[in-house]
C-alpha cells in the first residue's frame, strides 16, 4: 500500500485563484483548496451533511457553503457553522513550495 500521510503537492499556485475553491484528489481523499487575501487553507471537500463537493460551494471571506443545503463551514478552523450542518469538516496543514501548494495529510 502507498504512503498516504504527510505532505504531498496539491496543485500549481496560478491553479488556487482567490475566493474560487478547487476540488482536487490527493492519495485517494477528495481535498478542497481555498485561496482568501493571498494565504491558502484546505480542508476535506465533503460536506458532512449530505456529502456534496464543499468545492463546487460558495466561498464568502473564510466561509465556504455547502451548494446542497446552504451550511457554512470555517475554512481556517474546519468548524461547522449554520443549520443543517453540525460535524467539522477536517481541516490540512499548507504550505508553499515554489511554484505549488502542498497540503500535509494524517496518517
Amino acid at each position: 500500500m502507498a504512503e498516504t500521510a504527510g505532505w504531498h503537492t496539491a496543485a500549481a499556485l496560478s491553479e488556487v485563484k482567490e475566493g474560487e475553491p478547487l476540488g482536487v484528489e490527493i492519495a485517494g481523499r477528495s481535498v478542497a483548496l481555498y485561496r482568501v487575501a493571498d494565504e491558502y487553507y484546505a480542508t476535506g471537500n465533503i460536506c458532512t451533511h449530505a456529502e456534496a463537493l464543499l468545492s463546487d460551494g460558495m466561498l464568502d471571506g473564510c466561509e465556504i457553503e455547502c451548494p446542497l443545503h446552504m451550511g457554512r463551514f470555517d475554512i481556517r478552523t474546519g468548524e461547522a457553522l449554520t443549520s443543517p450542518v453540525e460535524i467539522d469538516i477536517p481541516v490540512y496543514p499548507v504550505r508553499v513550495a515554489g511554484e505549488r501548494l502542498e497540503v500535509c495529510l494524517p496518517q
